[in-house]
C-alpha cells in the first residue's frame, strides 16, 4: 500500500450514527465521533501524517490481502495472507438502541489466525478535531484511555487471547499475552497468534469502563447480535428480483448511512475525497441534502423499508415546518442540513490537511447550504406523492405547511438559480430547476384532487402549465435537437435523463429520443455519463471531473423506458464492474476506472437500486409496461416495480 491507498479499497462498518472506513491494509482510517459530521478522530485518508490512525495488520514484509463482508451483515473481514499463516481482522460497530443519540460508540476489531501462524502489529494513533486538538494518553495494564475535554476515547485489549473452537488450532502451544506499549500518545502492540488463536480490541468512545474490561466473551455475543441485526433487517427485504446480492448490498450502505435518531440519510460518510485528483474539487458530503434523501424514499418503499421511508418523511416534514416562511423572498427550505436538522454548515478549509494525494483545499462544512436550488421542491413533494400512494397521508398540519412552500414556488420558480450540480460559477435559469417545479406543482395538485385538500389548484394549474410552455419554449434546443443544461446555452445536461421518468414527455416523443441520442454522442463513455462538460459550461471551478455515476443509473433507466432494453442491461452489468471488490461505489468514476470523489456515495446506490428495480421489472414485463394515461410517471413505475418486487 502507498502512502495513500486507492478510495475503493475500502470497506464500510457503522451503527447507524456513525461510520469508519477500514482499507484493505487493516486500517481505520476514517471515522468522525460520535456522530457522521462530527470532527475526525482518524482521517488518514487526509493527511497521512496528521490525520490519525488505527491499524491492525500482518506484522510480516511481504503479505496479500483480501476483503469481503459476512453473508448478508455489515460486519467486514480483512484477510492476511502469508508464507506462515492466514490472519483475520472483523471490523464492526454493535448497533444498541441506535434510535438514542449517543456518544458512546465501539470500534471492535477481532484478530484471528485460521491457518498457521502469524505476527500482527497494531497502531492505535487518535488525531482529535482534524488533528487540530492534542490529546492525553494514559497506559494500563490492558488498555490505554486518550483524552481530551470533548471526547475520550478507551482502548481496550484482551491479554489472554482466547481460542476459538471453530477453527482446528495447529499447535498446542500457549498464547503470548499482548503487550501494549506507547510511542508519544499513541498506542502501540506487537503479537504472535497461531491457529484458534483470537485477540480482542475495542475502542469506545465515552465509555464508562476501564481499559481491558470489555472481555473475549462478551465481544462473541456482539457478533452475534450485530450479524443478527443485520440479517432480520435485510429479510424484510420484499425485493427477488435479478441482481439481489447487489440491491441488497447497496441496501445495507444506505441503511449505514442513515442517522437513526432522525431518519436522516447523509450523502456519504467522508469530507475531502476528490473528485478531480491533486484539484480542488473536495466537498464536504456528511450531511443531509434534500434531494438525495427524496430520492431515497423511492428505493426504500420500494424495497419494503416502510419504517425508514416514514423516519426521512417525518424528518422533512419537521424541516419543512422549521423553515417555512409565506412573506417576503426567503426560500421556505435549505437543500441541506446537519442529521439533527440543524443548518449551520459554514464552509472553512484545513490549511493544515494536505488531502487525498495533494487534492487541496480539505473542507469541511459546506457553503454550496445557502444556494438557491428550485428543483429540491420537486424532488420533495414526488417523494411524498409517491408515499402517498403507498398510503402514507400527509396530516392537515403538514398540508398547511405545504401549501405555504407551492405559494412561495410560485412565486420564485422563474428565477436563476445554481442548480442540481451545485455550481459556483453564477446563477442561471436551469432546465432541470424548471422540470421539477413543474414536478413540485404537478405532485400537490394530483395529491389535492385525491383527497380532497384544500388548495388553490387554479393557480396551482396556471404555474404548471406556464413550466411546462417555458421549457418546451426556451429549454429545447432546436439546433441542437435536445433539451439543454439551462435556457442560454447548447450544453448538455444529464440531469435531463429525469424527463420521461417524471411524466414530463413520453419516452417515445420524438424530442426526447433526440435528446438520448445527443446524450448518447457527447455525455457517454463506454456506458459511463458525465454530468455535464465543465469546460463547456464553466462551473466555476479548475479543473475536471470523472463520470458521475448516479447519470450513468439515470440513464440505464431512461434507456429502458425508451424501449432500448438490451442496452440497459448491458449498461447496467458493465457499470457493476467499477464498482469496488465489495460492491461500494464513490461518486464518480476516474479515467482509468478508479474511484473518485466522497465515499460511499448514497445517491449512487439509491440509483442503482431505482434502476435494478425498474430494470428488472421492464425486463420481465416488457418496455413501457404501464398504461397510455400513466405512462412515464415515478408513481407508475414504482407501484409495477413493488407489484412485481415479490414474485
Amino acid at each position: 500500500m502507498n502512502r495513500y491507498p486507492p478510495i475503493a479499497d475500502h470497506g464500510l462498518i457503522g451503527d447507524l450514527q456513525t461510520a469508519a472506513l477500514v482499507s484493505t491494509d487493516g486500517s481505520i482510517d476514517f471515522y468522525c465521533c460520535p456522530r457522521f459530521d462530527s470532527p475526525s478522530i482518524f482521517a488518514e485518508l487526509l493527511d497521512h501524517e496528521r490525520g490519525g490512525h488505527f491499524r491492525i495488520a500482518a506484522a510480516e514484509p511481504d503479505y496479500v490481502t483480501r476483503q469481503l463482508y459476512f453473508p448478508d451483515s455489515a460486519i467486514l473481514i480483512t484477510r492476511f495472507m502469508t508464507a506462515s499463516g492466514v490472519g483475520e481482522v472483523i471490523d464492526f460497530m454493535p448497533i444498541d438502541r441506535p434510535k438514542v443519540a449517543t456518544t458512546h460508540h465501539q470500534l471492535v476489531r477481532r484478530v484471528r489466525v485460521v491457518r498457521g501462524s502469524m505476527r500482527f502489529a497494531l497502531e492505535c494513533a487518535p488525531r482529535f478535531d482534524y488533528g487540530r486538538r492534542p490529546h492525553e494518553l494514559v497506559m494500563a495494564d490492558r488498555g490505554a484511555v486518550f483524552s481530551t475535554p470533548d471526547l475520550t476515547l478507551t482502548l481496550h485489549v484482551d491479554t489472554s487471547l482466547a481460542v476459538d473452537p471453530s477453527i482446528h488450532a495447529a499447535t498446542a502451544q500457549a498464547p503470548d499475552p499482548i503487550h501494549l506499549t506507547h510511542k508519544g500518545n499513541d498506542a502501540h502492540a506487537s503479537f504472535t497468534l497461531h491457529a484458534g488463536q483470537v485477540a480482542t480490541v475495542v475502542l469506545e468512545s465515552s465509555g464508562k469502563t476501564p481499559p481491558g474490561t470489555i472481555a473475549a466473551d462478551r465481544v462473541n455475543e456482539m457478533v452475534i447480535e450485530t450479524g443478527r441485526f443485520w440479517r432480520n433487517w435485510l429479510n424484510r427485504s420484499t425485493y427477488n428480483g435479478r441482481w439481489r446480492e447487489t440491491v441488497s448490498r447497496s441496501a445495507m450502505t444506505l441503511k449505514l448511512m442513515t442517522y437513526a435518531p432522525t431518519g436522516a440519510l447523509v450523502a456519504a460518510v467522508t469530507t475531502g475525497l476528490p473528485e478531480d485528483i491533486g484539484g480542488e474539487r473536495n466537498w464536504d458530503y456528511r450531511y443531509t441534502w434534500i434531494r438525495d434523501a427524496s430520492f431515497s424514499v423511492y428505493a426504500l418503499l420500494g424495497l419494503g423499508y416502510t419504517e425508514e421511508a416514514n423516519a426521512f418523511l417525518q424528518w422533512v416534514n419537521a424541516r419543512v415546518s422549521d423553515h417555512v416562511d409565506t412573506k417576503g423572498a426567503t426560500p421556505p427550505l435549505k437543500i441541506m442540513y446537519r442529521v439533527d436538522g440543524s443548518s449551520d454548515l459554514r464552509e472553512e478549509s484545513l490549511e493544515h490537511f494536505t488531502g487525498y494525494l495533494d487534492s487541496r483545499p480539505v473542507r469541511i462544512g459546506n457553503g454550496a447550504s445557502s444556494q438557491l436550488q428550485l428543483d429540491i421542491y420537486g424532488e420533495m413533494m414526488d417523494s411524498l406523492y409517491l408515499a402517498d400512494t403507498q398510503g402514507f397521508r400527509v396530516g392537515h398540519s403538514g398540508w398547511t405547511h405545504l401549501t405555504h412552500v407551492l405559494d412561495w414556488l410560485c412565486e420564485h420558480w422563474d428565477q436563476p438559480e445554481e442548480g442540481i450540480w451545485e455550481t459556483r460559477g453564477g446563477q442561471q435559469p436551469f432546465t432541470y430547476g424548471r422540470l421539477m417545479s413543474w414536478v413540485a406543482v404537478d405532485r400537490a395538485i394530483r395529491i389535492a384532487n385525491n383527497h380532497g385538500l384544500p388548495a388553490d389548484l387554479p393557480r396551482l394549474t396556471a404555474t404548471r402549465d406556464a413550466i411546462y410552455r417555458q421549457i418546451m419554449a426556451k429549454g429545447w434546443n432546436a439546433k441542437r435537437g435536445a433539451f439543454t443544461q439551462h435556457y442560454n446555452t447548447d450544453v448538455l445536461d444529464a440531469s435531463l435523463l429525469l424527463m420521461p421518468l417524471v411524466g414530463f414527455i413520453a419516452p417515445t416523443d420524438p424530442m426526447w429520443r433526440s435528446t438520448l441520442h445527443a446524450i448518447d454522442r457527447e455525455l457517454v463513455s463506454d456506458s459511463l455519463v458525465y454530468r455535464y462538460n465543465p469546460s463547456a459550461s464553466p462551473d466555476g471551478l479548475r479543473g475536471h471531473e470523472g463520470t458521475f455515476s448516479i447519470a450513468t443509473y439515470w440513464y440505464v433507466d431512461a434507456l429502458a423506458r425508451s424501449g432500448r432494453l438490451e442496452d440497459a442491461r448491458f449498461v447496467f452489468e458493465k457499470m457493476a464492474t467499477y464498482g469496488n471488490h465489495l460492491g461500494l461505489f464513490s461518486e464518480q468514476i476516474g479515467l482509468t476506472g478508479g474511484q473518485q470523489g466522497n465515499f460511499p456515495q448514497a445517491f449512487t446506490h439509491l440509483a442503482l437500486i431505482n434502476a435494478a428495480m425498474n430494470l428488472n421489472y421492464q425486463l420481465d414485463h416488457g418496455a413501457g409496461h404501464v398504461s397510455l394515461e400513466e405512462l412515464g410517471t415515478i408513481q407508475s413505475v414504482m407501484q409495477g416495480v413493488m407489484q412485481g418486487a415479490s414474485q
